[in-house]
């Protein structure tokens, strides 16, 4: 034997490169595939809503059942403002997963982007139900808080964006709408409390500092 192994202690470099390079060879191929694998959501993440939905599909034709691409392609198709598209890709993900949050949220925002108000409000009570802390419970009040502008009921309104910004407390747009609401309420100071807000977070504010002047004019004529 230890002449045998002697055997090798001569031969060049090249020889044991050859040998052992199939080995190396097979554990790094699977390494290079994670690496290159299409990712669905990165694409989303990066705002490539197109290159997401191309690779959803193709995951979906693969793994039909698949509930993670179901959800990407909503997120995606919906930023696109394909909401019917996103409708029947998000009624397939519920058959897969009835209770899953993120596709009762995604149903609450096609109804509420295509104008159904009531359907639009009893998803996303459900999502509250379901998740009360999600990471969608800041949007969905907000879209709550929109619906009742649309209604016309801006104390509800009020109560709905209120919790909205509890949640995200820096969004200005949001303490706009805010602000909005209960000067359509009528509450006109808790109004100006809520338009500096939006002034303070972003002072650029067209719609914020309109509404702040309108509502200083309507507070000296009483």
């Amino acid at each position: 034997m230890k002449n045998a192994v002697s055997g090798y202690v001569n031969l060049p470099v090249s020889f044991f490169c050859l040998l052992f390079f199939p080995l190396f060879a097979g554990l790094a191929v699977p390494s290079l595939s994670a690496q290159t694998r299409p990712d669905a959501l990165q694409e989303y993440r990066n705002g490539n809503y197109e290159r997401s939905v191309a690779i959803c599909k193709s995951e979906i034709a693969a793994v039909p059942n698949n509930l993670e691409s179901h959800v990407v392609i909503c997120w995606s198709l919906i930023r696109l403002g394909r909401y019917a598209e996103a409708q029947t890709y998000a009624l397939a993900g519920r058959n897969i997963s009835r209770y899953d949050p993120r596709i009762i949220e995604i149903l609450g925002e096609i109804h509420y982007y295509e104008g159904r108000n009531r359907e639009a409000l009893q998803f996303f009570q459900d999502y509250i139900n379901l998740a009360p802390e999600g990471q969608r419970i800041d949007s969905v009040y907000y879209f709550i808080g929109e619906i009742y502008i649309r209604l016309g009921r801006f104390r509800h309104a009020d109560i709905a964006l209120s919790t909205a910004v509890h949640w995200m407390p820096g969004n200005a747009a949001w303490w706009a709408r805010l602000a909005y609401a209960r000067e359509n309420a009528g509450d006109l100071s808790e109004a100006v409390t809520a338009y500096e807000r939006a002034l303070s977070l972003d002072p650029q504010h067209a719609d914020a500092r309109r509404g702040l002047d309108r509502v200083r004019q309507s507070m000296a004529l009483r």
